[in-house]
């Protein structure tokens, strides 16, 4: 029998590796085409393709809390510079008050908080430089401690309710008062029967200190609306005008510490 001679293998089974065209060759025309496709098509038209989607969220957007908190601080006028720092240079304790205000009131310190003596028609009765707001009567006199050597001459009106009577604090507010210090609830009583004036008042000092199961100003249920009752009334529009800026006094609490503290509750 003869021998069959193999016929040629169809194109379409050739392989590929062995076409005139390499594999390269082919990616590098499959680049220069896109390449000109995208030189012919106009830069706005681009620019419009290369749009985020309305639907893409980005990746830092940020929490509604964050944001909505972040808003009203823009709205209700609340910037960095309604408040005041004490320098960290100082003693830690009460015992930067003193220092602290000072500086606050710059050359004019001695006048603004040592003097004792009322000026027509600038500086009433009861109408304290600087007011303290604590959690409680004890923290109250503590914070006092820090500005002793400031009260010589005009003594420091005390006031909170405990072993102090409404009556007793309108005699001390008829004279000059320089520094206050007391609970967010009665020093608003005694401003609502204006017994205590604000037309003066240059630094509010809120109190974070903690007490031994995690409680602050801030965060004891009670005295907690009291302080937010009497600063939205009473502090918080003359922050807006400019009259007078707030100090953070004390460790600002962390979120260990609240769980702490729920923990002991």
């Amino acid at each position: 029998m003869g021998t069959v001679k193999a016929g040629k293998p169809s194109k379409s089974r050739r392989n590929p590796n062995k076409l005139g065209i390499s594999a390269k060759k082919i990616q590098k025309k499959k680049k220069k085409t896109n390449k000109r496709q995208q030189q012919d098509i106009p830069a706005d038209i681009v620019e419009e393709q290369q749009l985020p989607n309305d639907d893409e969220v980005p990746s830092t957007a940020p929490r509604p809390l964050d944001f909505f908190l972040s808003e009203f601080q823009s709205a209700n006028g609340i910037q960095q510079d309604c408040f005041m720092e004490l320098s960290e240079e100082l003693p830690h304790g009460v015992e930067a008050l003193g220092k602290g205000m000072k500086d606050a009131f710059g050359k004019s310190w001695k006048a603004e908080l040592c003097d004792g003596k009322l000026v027509d028609g600038k500086i009433e009765a009861g109408n304290p430089a600087v007011l303290f707001i604590s959690a409680s009567a004890l923290r109250a006199i503590d914070l006092l401690r820090g500005v002793r050597l400031l009260t010589k001459e005009c003594h420091a009106a005390k006031l909170f309710s405990k072993h102090m009577k409404v009556e007793e604090q309108v005699t001390i507010l008829k004279s000059r008062v320089n520094f206050a210090s007391g609970t967010p609830s009665r020093i608003k009583k005694l401003i609502d029967i204006e017994a205590m004036g604000l037309s003066r008042l240059k630094v509010v000092v809120v109190d974070l200190q903690q007490d031994v199961k995690g409680y602050s100003l801030l965060s004891l249920p009670q005295v907690r609306e009291e302080f937010w009752d009497l600063y939205k009334s009473h502090i918080h529009p003359r922050v807006l005008q400019g009259d007078l800026r707030l100090c953070l006094f004390g460790p600002i609490p962390t979120k260990s510490n609240d769980k702490k503290r729920r923990r002991n509750e």
